[in-house]
Order: C-alpha cells, then sequence, then structure tokens
C-alpha cells in the first residue's frame, strides 16, 4: 500500500503543509471528520503544482468559522447552499472546506438540491474519476485513500473520465472544466466520456451553466500555469463567451501575460513565494470595457481575488513612486525597500513599469544585484572566526552586502579590512602538560633500581642467615660490591631503607653509573684467590 501521508508532506509546500495541520487540528477539536479531497489529491498523486488545498467535512463547515478567525486564517467568501467555506490560511494558503453532500438535479439548469452526506456518497456526485478521491486526516485512519472509482489508475493513464452518462447534463458547468483540464494536464478525454462531450455541445447544454459555477470558472483561470494557452482553448470551443459575451483572446494582453509568466518563474527559482493570479486578471482582462470588469468581478465566489485584483495598479503606482524617491536614493535603500515589498506588486511592476529608472532598479534587483552576495569574502570570514555561530553575524554579511553594493567596499583587500576589527579573539591556548610529582614508588623505581649482584640481570642477591631471600637497594653509584668469600658464613643482610626521591628527577643531571666487570673476569679472579689459600 503506497504511502500517501507521506507523498503528502513533500509534495506540499511548508505553509500548505502548516495549513493541514491547521485544518485537522481545528476539526479534531470540533469532533469533525476530515477529509482531504478533490483537486488537492489529484495535484499530489500526478506531480502537478497544488495550487489550493480542498477538505471536505462530514458536517457543516460554517460553525467552524470562529475558530478559524482565532487561527489566523481570513474569509475569502463562503457558500451557504453548498455549506462551503473559502479561506486564507496562514502563509498566504488559498483553502475551500466543504460540507460532504449530494446533488439531486430535478432539471436541467436548475440549482441541485443539496442533501447532507457521507464522504461516500460525496465522491459520487463529483465530475471526473481524477477528482473522485479523498485522503483521510482522521486517527486510526489517517492516511487511508479512498478510491472508488479507480482515480489513481486514469492519473498513471493520463485520462479523463466522466463519473456516468449524465455528468455533462447535470452539470453544463463541467463542459468548461473538461476543456480547461486537457489544456492544463495535455490529457485526452476517455472515448466514452469523449462521445458525451461532443453531444452535450452539439445539444447546446452549456445555455443551462448556472451564474456561480461560471464564476468559479473564471477564477481558476487566474492560478493556471499557462493561462493564455487555456484562454485560446476555451475560445476554440466557444466556451470563452459562456465566460463573458465580450471577453476574446484579442482582449487579452499576451505579450504582458507571457512576459509575467517568466518572470514569475525567474522570482520562484530565486526563492519568492508568489501569487500571480491578481496580475494574471490583469493582463487576461487588459482591453475589456469597466462594464464588462465589473461583471466579471460580481460572478467570482473568492472576495480576496477581487480586492488583490482591483487594487493591484493603484499599489504598484505607489511602489513605483517611492522608487524614484529618497528612499530609494542608493543601491542599498532600493534593495531594502524592495525586499520588504510584497512580492506580487514587484512581480506586476517588473511587467508594467513605465518609468526607466523604476524598471532599471527592479532589474537590478532580480539580476545584477544577486550576483554582489558573490563577492562577499565567505572563505575569510571563516579564517578570521566570523561564522554564523556569531549571534552578530547576520548584521555584519548585511553590512558587507550593502556597503559592496554602493560601491564602498571596492576590493577584497578593502573588505578583509572591514571585517577585521568584528573578529573574536583568537581562543586560548592549551595548557602545558604537567610536571609535577608522580607518584611516589615510579619515582623510587626510577631512581634506585635493584641491585646488580653475579648472576643474572635484574635479580636479587640471595643471603644465608635463615635461608630468606632480602631484596638489596642500591644506588646506581654502588652498583659494583665486593665479593664475599666462600668461607666465611653470610650476615642476613638488614632491610634497605626506601630512598626518597629526589625533588625534580626530570631536571636532576644523572650520575654516570659505575662500570661493571665482566663477569668472566670476576669469576676467574675468585677461582686465583680460592686456590692460593689452599697452597
Amino acid at each position: 500500500m503506497a504511502d500517501y501521508i507521506y507523498t503528502m508532506e513533500i509534495r506540499l509546500t511548508p505553509d500548505q503543509m502548516k495549513g493541514v495541520n491547521l485544518v485537522q487540528d481545528i476539526a479534531r477539536a470540533a469532533g469533525i471528520t476530515l477529509y482531504l479531497t478533490g483537486g488537492a489529491i489529484r495535484d499530489i498523486i500526478s506531480g502537478f503544482t497544488i495550487r489550493d488545498l480542498d477538505f471536505t467535512v462530514q458536517g457543516n463547515p460554517l460553525k467552524l468559522q470562529k475558530e478559524f478567525d482565532r487561527a489566523g486564517a481570513q474569509l475569502a467568501g463562503h457558500d451557504e447552499d453548498a455549506r462551503t467555506l473559502f479561506l486564507v490560511l496562514p502563509g498566504n494558503v488559498r483553502a475551500e472546506i466543504g460540507m460532504a453532500h449530494t446533488e439531486h438535479y430535478e432539471k436541467v439548469g436548475r440549482p441541485p438540491v443539496i442533501t447532507p452526506a457521507s464522504i461516500q456518497e460525496d465522491l459520487r456526485r463529483r465530475d471526473f474519476t481524477v477528482n473522485a478521491m479523498a485522503l483521510s486526516l482522521n486517527e486510526g485512519s489517517r492516511g487511508l485513500l479512498l478510491d472508488p472509482f479507480n482515480g489513481v489508475a486514469d492519473i498513471e493513464a493520463k485520462l479523463l473520465r466522466i463519473l456516468h452518462n449524465y455528468s455533462f447534463v447535470e452539470d453544463p458547468s463541467r463542459l468548461i472544466r473538461a476543456t480547461r483540464f486537457a489544456a492544463r494536464f495535455h490529457w485526452p478525454m476517455e472515448e466514452r466520456t469523449q462521445q458525451r462531450y461532443d453531444s452535450a455541445r452539439e445539444n447546446n447544454y452549456i445555455e443551462h451553466v448556472s451564474r456561480s459555477a461560471v464564476g468559479h470558472e473564471i477564477a481558476q483561470l487566474a492560478h493556471e500555469d499557462d493561462p493564455l494557452n487555456v484562454v485560446r482553448t476555451l475560445e476554440k470551443e466557444d466556451f470563452l463567451k459562456v465566460l463573458h459575451p465580450h471577453w476574446t483572446t484579442a482582449k487579452v494582453d499576451s505579450s504582458g501575460l507571457s512576459q509575467l509568466m517568466k518572470t514569475r518563474q525567474q522570482m520562484v527559482d530565486l526563492g519568492y513565494t508568489v501569487d500571480p493570479s491578481p496580475a494574471v486578471m490583469h493582463f487576461l482582462t487588459a482591453k475589456l470595457a469597466d462594464k464588462d470588469l465589473s461583471d466579471l468581478r460580481r460572478q467570482i465566489p473568492r472576495k480576496d481575488l477581487i480586492e488583490a485584483w482591483r487594487d493591484i495598479e493603484d499599489h504598484a503606482k505607489e511602489l513605483a513612486k517611492r522608487l524614484t524617491g529618497k528612499e530609494a536614493a542608493t543601491p542599498s535603500r532600493t534593495w531594502n525597500l524592495l525586499s520588504a515589498a510584497r512580492p506580487e506588486m514587484v512581480l506586476f511592476l517588473a511587467v508594467t513599469a513605465r518609468h526607466q529608472t523604476v524598471a532599471g532598479k527592479i532589474k537590478n534587483f532580480l539580476t545584477k544585484w544577486r550576483q554582489v552576495q558573490q563577492r562577499i569574502p565567505l572563505p575569510e570570514m571563516t579564517e578570521l572566526l566570523i561564522t554564523p555561530q556569531l549571534p552578530e553575524y547576520p548584521k555584519i554579511a548585511r553590512d558587507v552586502f550593502m556597503l559592496l553594493l554602493d560601491g564602498k567596499l571596492r576590493s577584497r583587500t578593502e573588505t578583509l579590512k572591514f571585517l577585521k576589527p568584528f573578529a573574536p579573539p583568537p581562543p586560548p591556548p592549551p595548557p602545558p602538560p604537567r610536571r609535577g610529582r608522580g607518584p611516589k614508588g615510579a619515582a623510587a623505581a626510577v631512581v634506585a633500581p635493584a641491585a646488580a649482584v653475579p648472576g643474572k640481570k635484574g635479580e636479587v642477591a640471595k643471603g644465608k642467615g635463615k635461608g630468606k631471600s632480602a631484596p638489596v637497594a642500591t644506588p646506581p653509584a654502588t652498583v659494583a660490591a665486593p665479593v664475599a668469600k666462600p668461607e666465611a658464613k653470610a650476615k642476613p643482610e638488614a632491610k634497605a631503607k626506601p630512598v626518597k626521591a629526589p625533588p625534580k628527577p626530570a631536571q636532576r643531571p644523572a650520575k654516570p653509573a659505575a662500570k661493571r666487570p665482566a663477569k668472566k673476569t670476576v669469576r676467574k679472579k675468585a677461582k686465583a684467590r680460592t686456590k692460593a689459600k689452599k697452597r
């Protein structure tokens, strides 16, 4: 069994994953069963861009509105009939939370009768198999994928398949959706689905599409990766005029839209999270009359998109004015201003700016000034112990970057000269090895080794007294002792007193040891003495 929770975690952005956890915690606290459904599951499995999060609960999500407000989510709209909340979760994550329900169409063109239902019944009323899947986010079944119509297989086969023969009849907006999906994914329709699609077009079922469904399809255009291609496909199928009778590709700013998507990708590569939807709607409707724009906006269910679309030009003009003033008099000030601005405004202004100074500063911000960061001498900073572990490291690195931008540090030598005062003092050297006294036994062993006597080296001398042997401790200077006569009885030797170790044996020069006579010479002399006495 595939681990869909793991797939979800690696496919969602960090902000989207935080949004999933937030909705999950609120639903769990309210005791409501929660599922991630629809397009989010499709895009997680297929690998396409995850535009928003669709949740389905077995209950009324409108009761959770206060909890979402406390958690920092913004209400972007709601559908009272379908009991659906449109939210903007923290991190600018778009989400939709709907009630699990069934839809019964009494007549073509009439709104459906909505009834609360289980998640299994909710999946049966959906449009395509690739959208009729749900991932459980509940304790005990978390990670369980519900796929009653084998949508995963159709994703692998890259096919669009309706759930039943009357799909396009019951909801004609699915004709627009099928066209949009085919243009986005480049997936063909399954054979039976294509036949039903052609039949619905010939019978002009699209005339019965509801106004709310049209508004939903208009809003979806703003989040396409290639909106121009989708609009052209809709116009080819005569569905663009369904969204608005005066809307054609001739009313679209094609060049501006293409430049917008290129700049957006450039900003994404630089690490920015940009929502281009307001700017996309601006270029898609650039040549429409004001009255037509008002009609389009009234149909869109998400109020956050409408407000951002309406205000984008005013916000861009304000930012352009600041870029031509004292606030952006130097490259470093311009950098700080554009870094603090909303990425959506920078994106829109990068395409629409007509003032040469404004356009040049934004271009430098996205290209030339990024290369200045490579001039920061990071290896030399490491040698100076100026590393990220220092609390003041971010400020030092930023100050160096700002000075490089303004041209106040023109060479590596000047940069290092600026950095040296910030280098922390080097760590103290390690303590020297200790030279104090060692253990008494070890010192005595070094100073007074065992006495050498005739016999094997290192053996102790044996006395005859009581038949016991006593160790002889003799300093190195008295190693050569006189040999006792064999006739005389050796007196038992007294135990040698331990010799005290000198105060500093390591520093005291060692006395040269007395030269031992060779063993053979000693033995010959002893034999000669014995023979002389016998005579």
